[in-house]
């Protein structure tokens, strides 16, 4: 079992990271939010995961232990496969996951591609008192809109501009914000890029 991984980042686009370790580059599948924090040349720890198949090796990496702690759970609900797990990582923290279960809100899953009304029943039913739930739901969300934030600075300055023009355009783009764009790093992002303007762009 390949518990974690550490070493260069190769590159990260999507829901793939490649890790140089020792040489050699292994392909781990992370959710999008995970792969906009890795910068490719530097060194990076990842949770991982590795999942058996007769035809296949695959590796699923985290950059927090409750969210390997959640995966394997989800995995373990019929119906839910490593992919429909990384799914409903990359749309809701394991606090949100948490209290969805708490207050029985399959709604929630069902928003999830990949998992139809009887598998979000499944996941209620089958994690009901295996995870803990953060008290202030609030500083749960706060939390995960400050994630959000964080991975589209890192995406812009990826793109080129200087941290500090990043970081503003950030905080220009939360002020026009709906609350789904706040929870969503593609919708930031392209608020963010529009604050910075056409200028700004052709003056990298």
């Amino acid at each position: 079992m390949i518990s974690s991984v550490r070493g260069t980042v190769l590159a990260a686009a999507g829901t793939t990271v490649v890790i140089e370790v020792g040489g050699v580059g292994l392909s781990v599948q992370v959710t999008p939010q995970h792969a906009l924090s890795l910068r490719v040349g530097n060194e990076a720890t990842v949770r991982t995961a590795l999942i058996v198949r007769e035809d296949d090796l695959s590796l699923y990496g985290f950059s927090e232990a409750d969210e390997l702690a959640v995966f394997d759970l989800l995995r373990g609900v019929t119906g839910v496969g490593p992919k429909s797990a990384m799914g409903v990582l990359a749309a809701m923290s394991p606090g949100e996951i948490a209290q969805a279960v708490a207050v029985e809100d399959d709604a929630a899953f069902r928003k999830v591609s990949g998992i139809g009304p009887k598998t979000a029943k499944l996941i209620v039913v089958s994690l009901a008192g295996k995870l803990l739930v953060v008290p202030a739901a609030r500083a749960s969300a706060t939390s995960r809109s400050s994630t959000v934030s964080e991975n589209v600075a890192i995406a812009l300055t990826g793109l080129g501009w200087p941290e500090r023009v990043a970081a503003q355009a950030v905080e220009d783009a939360l002020l026009g914000a709906s609350d789904s764009d706040r929870e969503s790093v593609p919708a930031l992002l392209r608020l963010a890029l529009a604050a910075l303007g056409p200028q700004a762009v052709n003056s990298q």
